[in-house]
């Protein structure tokens, strides 16, 4: 039985690790630890030599301010190799009445097929795209409705294995599991989407360190994403490169750019061409991200949502010599809002999303082993 007072968010990104601690009994009370450190989180040069030590640290730190031991952890992350895998299925029956029983042996059956055709991969996520009914599209589960044909479009979000393994190793050394692991933009982006579920199409662009995720939603629902390897550190990278500095000083200068006291006392570099480098490089990623998304849809009136470290920039007066053919918002977010999206997801009401049981000794039933259809 666990009596731990309090449940732990961990969010392990590329260039920094922030953990919160929500109270079991009040959600708003909570402990926070984030520290920077760099890792390399795509599989082919996974680097995680930074992070074993100050992970560490970070779970002592948490112990003193819960003042109980720290076991497990819900771990929020981005792979930058996440595959997104859509499938449909579907069953004719005699005429039945439509149970919740009868979703779960489809959606039981769409998982094995996963399972076996991409064996080297996690499953993290299954989202519900649409059900359909004798032909009859319904966003979410019809109730009291008799069926012959019951048909399901499913999305499943998936890590590599050896990545999967790679975290719950790191963890382990340290006698902490994971409980479960987020895709961290689908946790924000999910969250972050209930205040737009009045906007038909809305379109989440998180810039991350080295690379940035997009999520397109149609009238509420997830229908599409993916990771581009580009990211707020090729910023800095440009500025080092066409300004023949050091990459700690031009993150510096990427960060300063539009603070005016700061380029009084550090005018050896100008400021037209830094905001010309920034701006560059900016628009590339909101053009490829945009041109992407118009081979799906028409983008013309979507939302553009904005967020990540590397959209900063974006939160001043710059942001008028960006151009781009759409608005952009940005969501200004902090360390504890993001962990607090994991928590709302795991604790949330999310109709679309199944959630996936861990298997217990105890013999059960077999979905009840795999399946609590919503969360």
């Amino acid at each position: 039985m666990n009596n731990k007072s309090f449940n732990t968010y961990l969010d392990f990104g590329s260039s920094q690790i922030r953990a919160t601690s929500f109270n079991k009994n009040d959600n708003d009370s909570s402990n926070l630890i984030e520290s920077f450190c760099i890792s390399t989180l795509d599989e082919k040069k996974l680097d995680l030599s930074e992070a074993e030590t100050l992970v560490e640290s970070i779970i002592i730190d948490i112990e003193k301010q819960n003042d109980e031991h720290l076991n497990e952890i819900y771990l929020m992350i981005d792979s930058p190799n996440a595959l997104s895998i859509s499938l449909s299925i579907s069953k004719i029956n005699d005429e039945i009445k439509l149970t919740k029983q009868h979703i779960e042996y489809l959606i039981q059956d769409a998982k094995q097929q996963i399972k076996f055709s991409y064996p080297d991969n996690e499953i993290i996520h299954i989202i519900i795209q649409n059900y359909q009914i004798d032909h009859v599209n319904y966003k979410f589960i019809p109730t009291n409705i008799n069926c012959k044909k019951l048909s399901i479009d499913l999305l499943f979000i998936c890590f590599q294995k050896k990545f999967v393994n790679s975290i719950n190793s790191l963890f382990k050394k340290y006698n902490v599991s994971v409980k479960k692991i987020l895709f961290c933009s689908y946790a924000k982006f999910v969250t972050y989407n209930e205040q737009f579920k009045n906007e038909k199409k809305v379109i989440f662009i998180d810039i991350g360190y080295e690379k940035t995720s997009i999520f397109l939603f149609l009238e509420g629902n997830l229908n599409f994403f993916k990771i581009l390897p580009i990211g707020g550190n090729h910023i800095t990278k440009d500025i080092s490169k066409i300004l023949k500095i050091d990459q700690k000083k031009s993150e510096e200068l990427k960060l300063n750019f539009d603070k005016p006291n700061y380029f009084s006392s550090h005018n050896s570099h100008s400021l037209e061409l830094i905001k010309k480098i920034i701006s560059s490089r900016t628009e590339e990623i909101l053009e490829i991200s945009s041109k992407l998304l118009d081979e799906l849809t028409s983008i013309k009136d979507a939302r553009f949502i904005v967020t990540g470290n590397g959209a900063k920039i974006l939160d001043s007066s710059f942001k008028e010599n960006i151009k781009f053919s759409s608005n952009i918002d940005l969501i200004d977010e902090d360390s504890l809002e993001i962990c607090k999206t994991g928590l709302s997801l795991i604790q949330g009401i999310n109709e679309h999303e199944v959630s996936i049981i861990p298997k217990r000794a105890s013999r059960k039933g077999l979905f009840e082993r795999f399946f609590n259809l919503f969360q």
